[in-house]
């Protein structure tokens, strides 16, 4: 144990003290009653009407998860979102998505109260904030909690109760490293185009973890203080390093049987198109004119994509507690985080969607390319052509990101008699900084292709040196082989910058009371009735900040411009909960209670809401329980609902259905969406399968209400046996979401109905949907009907070995009913069960399961075996639905069933040290691959839901003093 001297005693009581100027609250110790998660009335018991899935410390360290992400995203209750391994799109967050609704639907707490806003971009809680190596336990309570909690518990809480009465000292470093070997998987399609696949990995994407816990009582064992400082380094992994990766993948062959290795027609040396006769022209390696090829000349954007993206993260904790008198406790919380993380995607360039201005005046121009390009030689008369040539010499597009995020509670809380009461100040802050490297300004690079003869003589030269409007500019000639100079990228190349926060304040004053002490109680029961009830009032605030390079899109590598976003939207809330036991000690009834709580929630944005609970608990007989609930959920919107600026962003399609020599599309169908009589058989595909869409806040939308049902049994026939069954049932109604581009594409070209056809604007020149001014309106309104259903099973057995220890055994999993979505009412609904897709997103497996058995042998040694299921999904181009059918994006068109195997060992070494060794994956299993897109498909998989990087071992070293 650690020693407390009189230095060590004032250290920590100094930290306690300034803990509690800084902060706020934490869950209630009491001797008797406890607090659980979806409940604010204390209780004898920690079960609950809905169901919870509780993870202790040690359940999180077998899984060998080397981050939150990981061993959360493992439970089958979660949908993949957010993680380190995510790049393309990445915000640098790590997120939770409870049953698929969305990470802005799930709710995130630590002890109870929720954390700010992630990112001034993106509202979800990030979950790097959370240092796993300080977690007691975590709740995952399944269920709508909104009447408890307040605004975006939808689909439930996620609950992390951290460490912060800990006594003594305690000192961990964990590292991690993924190793591959290469199956050759699509190394043939590599191959034909000239791309080595790569060795074998024996190390790479390394993690080190090092934390220190320290804490004590002080004040004769009235207090605790705790502190906590950990440090964490990810390396990057690159795309090349893995054979599945290396080469962006298409479709080929017949039917699409096939993989082949694709890419981006913004190539090098580039892509010239001729907007006049439709032909698209490249280089050879000697600089000559010839047509271009994709199979041939498409760039592979793959190997320079992040894998895994770079992380350098410090955290810090502090908890503090001081029993004043029997009466009053006082508390405090202070947690820190700083997070810098870099994702990493190919080049910049000059891409299609702007058209360039070229003159036969420019002398860089070869007469073989101003022919190609319809360029009369020496005209002054501009022509319009598309250029998809990648900036190469510029090297990769590089995001840089940083979180700073500052949490601080206090409170004071007691009990007395029968009462109990809770009084506490929240404050929390993200500092959000993004730099955007190597990009490069559409203006420049226009700037830099306006070139003319030198009149001084000399090397020709910008014109907008000659007319002073840059006189910075630097010929930028792709018209030759290294015709590239340095000083020419110097000035394409240009920065992008961002910068903001999200704030919170929050402050609440809630009491309890037993009923049961004034004889309020039901006929026969021993125990009587409890009710809490409370107020809250909180406000959270986000700004960010754009440089003009990314308000004005000047940025060719973004899509379109993005716009800073600001606002502030605060809350009133009161709430109450009642619980009632209603019989006890009779046939059939061992116990019977009703829970109810309501809260009604007034904004500043002119709403008001209401949420409720009801649930029901009934021991059959001892061992044997019912459990059931019904709730009303709310999800008010939140600062970029509203107020986010109208911009064109970037949407996935494989192919534009009008595009194309020989559209699939008739041309009746495509004149719907715009295409003239002319375009039609002339219009220009996406080369990356993206497109423009238009997005926006809305400040006149309204709150979600979603309505929820859970109904299940716990049985425990014998001491070391418990299953769990629960039925679950979720519908968001008036969900705020965006009509999908996709489906109103789709029901313009089937239907003709102007209420999706008026979306679409194609771009004036060659009607395409990429190009120039083209984008389909997706902003934010009121839209969606989101429907969801299944079943969870929980099973934990435990038996003992005679003189060899114990054995535990436990399997949790979900089977996925329903999970349908209606985008637009009236238009039908389509349901993503057992499908992945640009629609349906991640794969959503009917089946999921973790099983899990433990071996603890008398002689301190611990071994542990899991086995990860994903049930085999099928890719939503195969549908009937008419929504989802169309174009698939794998060969197959489905993804087996994956499973996975961990392993995991810990030893007590002393009595003072431990040691513990792990492996993921262990039999190195590939990911399914597709041609995937951002945010959550990166190379060719979806690596958060899928094992990407292969097998990976940790090793874990822990002293306690």
């Amino acid at each position: 144990m650690f020693k407390k001297t009189k230095v060590s005693t004032a250290v920590l009581a100094a930290v306690s003290g300034m803990a509690m100027l800084a902060a706020l609250p934490a869950v209630a110790q009491t001797v008797d009653r406890v607090e659980v998660t979806g409940s604010r009335i204390k209780a004898l018991s920690t079960e609950t009407a809905s169901p919870i899935v509780t993870l202790s410390a040690e359940s999180i360290k077998v899984t060998g998860a080397t981050t939150v992400e990981d061993f959360v995203n493992a439970l089958p209750q979660v949908f993949a979102g957010y993680g380190a391994q995510v790049s393309n799109g990445s915000t640098g967050t790590a997120t939770v998505d409870l049953r698929g609704l969305g990470p802005s639907r799930t709710l995130v707490l630590i002890n109870g109260r929720r954390l700010p806003a992630g990112d001034p971009g993106y509202v979800p809680a990030d979950l790097n904030s959370i240092p796993a190596s300080l977690i007691k336990r975590v709740e995952v309570l399944t269920g709508g909690a909104s009447a408890i909690y307040g605004s975006d518990a939808v689909s439930g809480v996620v609950n992390f109760i951290m460490n912060d009465r800990f006594e003594g000292v305690q000192i961990e470093a964990n590292r991690s490293v993924f190793n591959h070997k290469q199956r050759g998987t699509v190394d043939d399609a590599g191959v034909a185009r000239g791309i080595k696949p790569p060795g074998d990995v024996g190390a790479d994407g390394g993690v080190t973890d090092i934390s220190i816990t320290m804490g004590s009582n002080f004040a004769g064992d009235k207090g605790n203080a705790t502190v906590f400082f950990g440090y964490r380094k990810q390396d990057a992994v690159t795309q090349d390093a893995r054979d599945f990766s290396n080469c962006s993948l298409g479709l080929s062959g017949a039917n699409a049987s096939g993989f082949a290795c694709a890419g981006s027609s913004t190539s090098f040396p580039g892509r010239f198109y001729n907007t006049s006769t439709g032909d698209s022209y490249s280089l050879d390696p000697a600089g000559n004119v010839r047509a271009y090829s994709g199979n041939r000349d498409a760039y592979n954007f793959g190997p320079l994509n992040y894998f895994q993206r770079p992380d350098d993260r410090y955290t810090a904790a502090a908890y503090a507690n001081y029993k004043i008198s029997d009466l009053a406790r006082v508390y405090s919380e202070f947690n820190f985080m700083d997070d810098h993380s870099v994702a990493q995607i190919a080049p910049s360039g000059l891409f299609f969607g702007n058209t360039y201005q070229l003159t036969g005046q420019n002398p860089l121009i070869t007469p073989a390319m101003q022919a190609a390009l319809g360029i009369t030689a020496g005209s002054a008369a501009p022509v319009d052509v598309y250029i998809g040539r990648r900036n190469v010499e510029g090297g990769p597009r590089r995001d840089d990101v940083r979180h700073t995020m500052f949490r601080a509670v206090a409170g004071l809380k007691g009990d007395f008699g029968a009462f109990s009461y809770d009084v506490s100040a929240q404050v929390g802050k993200v500092i959000y900084q993004e730099q955007y490297f190597n990009d490069v300004s559409i203006v420049k690079a226009q700037r830099s292709l306006s070139v003319v003869a030198n009149p001084a003589g000399g090397a020709p030269v910008c014109q907008s040196v000659l007319d002073g409007t840059d006189t910075t500019c630097v010929p930028y000639n792709i018209w030759v082989p290294n015709g590239v100079t340095p000083e020419a990228i110097g000035y394409l190349n240009t920065p992008g910058f961002k910068r903001g926060f999200t704030s919170q304040l929050v402050y609440t004053a809630s009491g309890s009371v037993d009923l049961g002490a004034f004889g309020v109680k039901m006929p026969g029961t021993s125990s009587g009735a409890s009710l809490a009830v409370g107020l809250e009032s909180r406000q959270e605030k986000s700004q960010l900040y754009t440089d003009q390079e990314f308000t004005t899109g000047d940025l060719a590598g973004q899509g379109g411009p993005t716009i800073g976003v600001g606002g502030a939207v605060s809350v009133r809330d009161i709430f109450g909960e009642l619980k009632i036991p209603l019989l006890e000690k009779l046939p059939g009834v061992e116990s019977l209670s009703l829970t109810a709580s309501y809260r009604n929630s007034d904004y500043s944005t002119n709403q008001k809401t209401n949420s409720y609970a009801l649930g029901v608990d009934w021991a059959v007989f001892k061992g044997y329980k019912v459990r059931g609930s019904v709730q009303q959920a709310v999800r008010a919107p939140n600062i970029i609902d509203l107020f986010a600026a109208q911009q064109v962003g970037l949407f996935n399609l494989s192919t534009d259905p009008c595009s194309g020599a020989v559209p699939t599309a008739s041309a009746a169908e495509c004149a719907r969406t715009g295409v003239t009589a002319a375009q039609y058989g002339k219009v220009l595909d996406s080369p990356a399968g993206q497109y423009n869409q238009l997005t926006g806040g809305n400040p006149n939308l309204a709150a979600e209400k979603s309505n929820s049902f859970t109904f299940g049994v716990v049985l425990q026939p014998m001491r070391d046996l418990s299953v769990t069954l629960d039925y679950f049932s979720f519908k968001v109604k008036d969900a705020i979401s965006t009509a999908p581009p996709t489906v109103s594409l789709s029901q313009c070209l089937s239907t003709g109905n102007p209420a999706f056809c008026n979306l679409i604007r194609r771009s004036t020149g060659g009607g395409s949907l990429w190009t120039g001014d083209a984008y389909i309106q997706a902003g934010n309104a009121n839209l969606a009907e989101l429907t969801t259903s299944g079943m969870d099973l929980g099973i934990d057995y435990g038996m003992k070995l005679e003189g060899a220890g114990r054995l535990d055994f436990s399997l949790l999993g979900t089977l996925l009913d329903k999970y349908a979505t209606e985008p637009l009412k009236g238009l039908g609904a389509y349901d993503c069960v057992g499908y992945f897709g640009n629609t349906c997103g991640t794969p959503n497996p009917k089946w999921r399961h973790t099983a899990r058995v433990t071996w603890a042998t008398p002689f301190d040694l611990s071994v542990t075996a899991s086995w990860r299921h994903i049930g085999a999904v099928k890719d939503e181009g195969t549908s009937s639905n008419p929504q989802l059918n169309g174009a698939t994006i794998s060969p197959d068109g489905k993804f087996a069933a994956m499973n996975y195997l961990d392993l995991s060992a810990s030893y007590n070494v002393t009595k003072n040290y431990s040691l513990r060794v792990g492996v993921r994956n262990l039999l190195d299993k590939d990911p399914p691959l597709a041609v995937t897109g951002a945010p959550f498909g990166n190379g060719n998989t979806y690596p958060v839901a899928y094992d990407s990087l292969g097998r990976q071992f940790s090793l874990n070293l822990t002293a306690k003093f």
